[in-house]
């Protein structure tokens, strides 16, 4: 089981940034791709961003552009730099393998980021 802890959200106001973090441990094996995933009220969890152990990087359409996600491995920790914030992105934010479904259990406490205008 691997120990997830995000951090980093915030309020701020629209085509504002925020950095947020995430360290993982627990876990005797590497992640081979971590991502960042995002649920806003009234809305489905949806995937947002991912990256693999070798360091390639998706989005989601919707940050494509604004957002950056990032690892140090070393530290056992993947990040999301968000640029350009918009109203749409107001979401906890959570961090999990990239693989997480509807059967992942291990969601760790979620960061807020909150978007005003």
């Amino acid at each position: 089981r691997v120990q997830l802890v995000e951090s980093g959200g915030a309020s701020v106001q629209s085509g504002g940034s925020l950095t947020l973090s995430c360290e993982y441990s627990g876990s005797t094996v590497r992640p081979y791709c971590m991502g960042w995933f995002r649920r806003g009220l009234m809305k489905e969890r949806e995937g947002v961003a991912a990256i693999d152990s070798a360091g390639f990087a998706s989005y989601a359409d919707s940050v494509k552009g604004r957002f950056t996600i990032s690892q140090d491995k070393a530290k056992n920790a993947i990040y999301l730099q968000m640029n350009s914030l918009k109203l749409e992105d107001t979401a906890m934010y959570y961090c999990a393998p990239c693989n997480a479904g509807p059967k992942y259990k291990y969601w760790g406490q979620g960061t807020q980021v909150t978007v005003s205008s």
